[in-house]
C-alpha cells in the first residue's frame, strides 16, 4: 500500500510518500480500506512535534472506507461494510489502516466517505464542545474563533440549532461570508476589528458565558477578556502557538473565570461515548442542521500541499485526501 511516513519533525518537507506492507488486522481490529482520509490540525502539530509520536512515524488519525478484513474476535463489523474512525490509531494517511472495532463506527448509507472523513474529527469535537464541556443552552451568546474553519463551520451551525446567538471571528470577508452562511449571527474580521470591543457591544457590555478558541497564542488573552462572570474559556487549539501561561489571580479579577485545555479523546473513552457522539453528529447532517463543506480535496501524494495550506490559513470547511 501507499502511506505517507516521516523520520524527523519538522516542516512539510519530512513528509514522505512510501511503498509498505500492510499486515494482516490483529485480534479486535477490522482493516479499512480508505475511500477518503481527513486532515486535521494535530496532524501538523504530530509532524512538528509538539504533540510527539515515536519516530519514525506515519500520520492521520481520521478516515472513511469499507472493511475488507477482520481479526479474531471482532463481532461488531462484517467484510463489505462501510466504517470510520476519527481517534486513530495513527495511520490514516494510507490506502489501508488496522483500526480496534472499538475505535470505528459504522456508517449510514446517507454518508458518504468523503463526507465521514471530512466531518468525524470536526464534527466530534464541535459535539464534546457544545455538549459536553459546556452544554450551550438555548438563548446563550457565545464566541468562536475561526468560524470559519472546519471545526469552526459545523460548530457554529450546530450552535444554532442548540438555540444559541452565535459570534465568529474570521479573517476576511469571504470567510465572513461563509461563517454566516453556516449559522453565525455576527462576524468579527479581526484583521480590522478589535474583537473584544465588537463582543462587548454585540452584548451590551455583558460579555459572554464561554468563548471556544483553538487559535491559541493570539487570541487567549482577549478570549479572556470576552467572558461574563463565571464565564468559560475553552481553548481546543493551538494554530497560532500555544498559548502564554494564565495567572490564576486574573481570573478571579476578570470575574472568577473558568479554563479548560480539552481534547476529543478524553470525552470518547470508550464505544458508548464514540457511538454517541457519532450518532448525533451524523443525525444533524442528515436533518440538515449541518453542512459539511469539503472545500479542499488532495490526493495523499500531495499531502505536503494540503499541510501548507492548512497552515497558513488558506483553507476553509474540510480538507480531505483522496488515496
Amino acid at each position: 500500500m501507499k502511506a505517507i511516513q516521516f523520520d524527523q519533525v519538522g516542516g512539510t518537507e519530512v513528509l514522505k510518500y512510501i511503498d509498505m506492507d500492510c499486515p494482516e488486522p490483529g485480534p479486535g481490529e477490522i482493516q479499512i480500506r480508505h475511500g477518503a482520509i481527513g486532515v486535521n490540525f494535530i496532524d501538523t502539530y504530530q509532524r512538528t512535534g509538539l504533540y510527539p509520536l515515536p519516530l519514525p512515524a506515519r500520520l492521520g488519525l481520521e478516515a472513511a472506507g469499507t472493511v475488507v478484513s477482520i481479526g479474531s474476535g471482532v463481532s461488531g463489523f462484517k467484510v463489505g461494510e462501510r466504517a470510520g474512525y476519527c481517534t486513530g490509531p495513527v495511520g490514516a494517511y494510507a490506502d489501508l489502516n488496522n483500526v480496534p472495532e472499538a475505535r470505528a463506527v459504522k456508517l449510514p448509507d446517507s454518508i458518504d466517505d468523503a463526507t465521514a472523513a471530512g466531518s468525524m474529527l470536526k464534527g466530534m469535537t464541535a459535539y464534546f464542545l457544545l455538549r459536553r464541556v459546556f452544554d450551550v443552552k438555548t438563548g446563550q451568546t457565545i464566541l468562536f474563533h475561526a468560524a470559519a474553519g472546519g471545526v469552526g463551520t459545523i460548530a457554529c451551525a450546530w450552535a444554532k440549532h442548540l438555540g444559541a446567538t452565535v459570534i465568529g471571528t474570521v479573517g476576511s470577508p469571504e470567510k465572513a461570508a461563509l461563517a454566516k452562511a453556516h449559522g453565525c449571527h455576527h462576524t468579527i474580521n479581526y484583521t480590522n476589528e478589535n474583537f473584544v470591543e465588537r463582543v462587548k457591544d454585540i452584548t451590551a457590555g455583558e460579555g459572554v458565558p464561554v468563548v471556544y478558541d483553538s487559535v491559541g497564542k493570539t487570541t487567549v488573552p482577549g478570549s479572556l477578556n470576552c467572558l461574563s462572570k463565571r464565564g468559560m474559556l475553552v481553548n481546543f487549539g493551538n494554530a497560532s502557538g500555544p498559548a502564554d501561561p494564565i495567572n490564576l489571580l486574573d481570573l478571579a479579577k476578570k470575574g472568577s473565570l473558568f479554563v479548560t485545555r480539552p481534547t476529543l479523546f478524553d470525552y470518547i473513552t470508550n464505544k458508548q461515548e464514540l457511538d454517541t457522539a457519532a450518532n448525533e453528529l451524523f443525525e444533524n447532517i442528515e436533518n440538515g442542521a449541518i453542512k459539511i463543506e469539503i472545500n479542499q480535496r488532495f490526493s495523499l501524494a500531495d499531502i505536503a500541499m494540503a499541510h501548507e495550506a492548512l497552515e497558513t490559513r488558506k483553507t476553509t470547511g474540510a480538507t480531505i485526501l483522496i488515496p
